[in-house]
């Protein structure tokens, strides 16, 4: 009799354990998929691991003095996308860091595409063989589906920049941050044809949040942040535009530049000046990281 109670003892310890190690699976998984309130919120008040928080937007698009620390990009969560979604395997932290590691450059391209001056920035990315990524505002990408196809065959990349560079998102319904978010990138991909993708995701004025990371991430792209602001948006000069980037690489490597929203023509000199920089300083260019973790 002894020996069968201990017996029957020793199948209800396994049982338990079971039990015990299948919930600690379940509990796993739902900890990876479902990012839980505690992650912290974003992006444009906070600095990224490497990002330096410097940039801003021009004040008439709702950037600029808003972001207090520009729009470079939050604390990279840990989180992942929701199970089952389509290329999950995207991180949703923001990235910095350069594919090509090293001491590579990403060229960045917000607020287009514009019919005057994306044709001149690529000009200038063609004259020194550099691919940049092009972060489109959905509607301006449908209205010029010419623009769009001409900088994907032209090597470069694609990245969101929602439906209308809205730089209090953060502070919106998640329903509304998904809506910008994935109504642009079809704008874009459509624009593209050719089966294209969006590649990435940039907050407008860095306005991430848990949710608009995590929404980028299960639709295949890396959220994107910056480590130099230029700060072309606002017409500072030439010289001052090339010595931010000199001054601030260190920083870390992504540069955001724009070729929309108003007269870029300082821009596009600058964007020669850089370049021509960067080649005597024998500095290669690349992509931001997309699938690896951001060291920089």
């Amino acid at each position: 009799m002894a020996r069968a109670n201990r017996q029957g003892i020793r199948a209800g310890a396994v049982v338990v354990a079971a039990a015990a190690a299948v919930a600690g699976t379940v509990w796993g998984v739902t900890a990876l998929v479902e990012p839980g309130p505690g992650r912290q919120e974003n992006a444009a008040r906070q600095t990224d691991t490497g990002g330096t928080g410097a940039g801003s937007d021009d004040g008439a698009k709702g950037g600029g003095a808003k972001d207090g620390g520009g729009k470079n990009g939050g604390a990279q969560g840990a989180g992942g996308a929701d199970a089952g979604a389509p290329q999950s395997q995207i991180p949703d932290g923001i990235a910095h860091a350069s594919e090509s590691g090293g001491n590579a450059v990403n060229i960045t391209i917000d607020d287009g595409p514009d019919p005057q001056w994306t044709p001149k920035v690529l000009e200038v990315l063609k004259k020194y063989d550099v691919k940049a990524t092009f972060c489109m505002i959905g509607p301006q990408a449908k209205a010029r589906p010419d623009l769009v196809k001409r900088v994907v065959a032209g090597g470069h990349r694609l990245c969101d920049h929602t439906m209308n560079h809205d730089t209090a998102m953060d502070k919106k319904p998640v329903d509304y941050q998904e809506k910008q978010i994935l109504d642009a990138k079809k704008m874009i991909e459509d624009a593209a044809g050719g089966g294209a993708e969006v590649e990435y995701y940039r907050a407008p004025g860095g306005a991430f949040t848990p949710d608009s990371r995590r929404i980028a991430a299960a639709h295949g792209m890396r959220p994107l942040g910056w480590n130099v602001d230029t700060k072309d948006f606002g017409k500072p000069g030439v010289a001052a535009i090339v010595n931010a980037v000199k001054s601030e690489i260190g920083n870390g490597p992504t540069v955001l530049f724009h070729d929309g929203g108003g007269n870029r023509t300082q821009t596009v000199a600058a964007l020669d000046q850089v370049l021509a920089w960067l080649k005597d300083q024998g500095r290669p260019t690349g992509f931001p990281v997309r699938t690896a973790p951001d060291a920089s």
